[in-house]
């Protein structure tokens, strides 16, 4: 009998074969799958050799051989899916965007306390060895007082207008798809921030395009750059009054992180990822771990931290003109 909790998969996507395809490696247990019909269900089950598939979502979270739901539907159903998931008494994972509002992210939390139900968001880069590496060398006072925190995540995406990204019903834009690892990476490294300050450009149907944001945390600063309509190199650096780090592109992803100390070109200290899969297990890994030791949230990415993320999502968005329909 395997250790692990049998996974249900809310959705049956994209990043659910990804997450699939890297739990399995790393000998997880993948219990069944729903999607709206139970055609696309049952060929992604015959595609991963996975043993229930199941037309519409209430009957995956009614599954007894299911112990924990994945929601990785499109942004604007995160919050109605997970909620179904927390009222069937499921441990839920919830792709990021964790919501499309912190309004949003305030009633699914609201509602995992009341039935005493675990949930988390899916941000997968804030439980990788790599980021480990980096929360430890700011731990132990090798990079100084920090200073700055500068992220870049820009990816050419589908410039279909037509398409998911470019559509404000499902919720698109560059901030909820790739902005938030630049936001949810500065508030795990910085804390929540003080003042926020965004400027950024539009698509023709109203979503943001590109956005560049300061965000001020005390004494820290965090500088961020995000497209969807242009490639960049989606490298970070942590910078410090005593050294530097170094994330190869890209900076959220279980990357290479280089130490750099005083005004030396190479690096003092290198962290290199022994992968054994992309890494999405380890989010995956946090919610069975959490679950077996009785709690209902993470101590690593809790609710609250959840919220914030969104609230300053909300903020950018607000500030750079993008209204989406949960907007109100």
């Amino acid at each position: 009998m395997s250790d692990h909790l049998r996974w249900g998969l809310l959705g049956a996507g994209g990043i659910a074969a990804i997450f699939t395809e890297n739990l399995l490696a790393e000998g997880m247990t993948v219990q069944a799958v729903a999607a709206r019909t139970g055609a696309k269900a049952q060929r992604f089950a015959d595609r991963f050799g996975i043993a229930t598939a199941h037309a519409g979502y209430e009957a995956l979270v009614a599954d007894p051989d299911v112990d924990a739901v994945y929601v990785n539907t499109t942004h604007n159903f995160h919050a109605e899916h997970a909620l179904l998931a927390i009222e069937a008494g499921k441990p839920v994972l919830v792709e990021k965007p964790f919501t499309v509002t912190a309004g949003q992210a305030r009633t699914v939390a609201d509602a995992a306390r009341a039935h005493g139900v675990f949930a988390l968001e899916a941000m997968w880069a804030r439980f990788l060895p790599s980021t480990d590496f980096v929360r430890a060398r700011i731990a132990d006072g090798s990079l100084g007082e920090v200073k700055a925190l500068v992220t870049d995540h820009s990816q050419l995406l589908n410039p279909d207008p037509a398409g998911r990204l470019f559509n404000p019903l499902l919720a698109g834009g560059a901030l909820l798809d790739l902005g938030v690892y630049n936001v949810s990476y500065a508030l795990d490294l910085l804390g929540v921030p003080d003042e926020i300050v965004a400027r950024g450009t539009l698509t023709a149907t109203g979503v943001d395009a590109e956005v560049s944001s300061i965000l001020t945390h005390g004494a820290a600063r965090s500088e961020a750059h995000t497209s969807m309509i242009t490639a960049g190199p989606c490298r970070g650096a942590v910078i410090g009054t005593e050294g530097w780090l170094d994330l190869a592109g890209s900076f959220y992803n279980w990357t290479t992180v280089r130490l750099h100390q005083g005004r030396g070109n190479e690096p003092v200290q290198v962290y290199e990822p022994q992968r054994t899969s992309r890494g999405m297990h380890f989010q995956a890994l946090e919610l069975e771990r959490c679950v077996r030791e009785g709690r209902t949230e993470s101590p690593r990415h809790s609710l609250d931290d959840a919220i914030a993320v969104m609230a300053v999502l909300d903020e950018l968005r607000r500030q750079v003109g993008c209204v989406l329909p949960e907007d109100g």
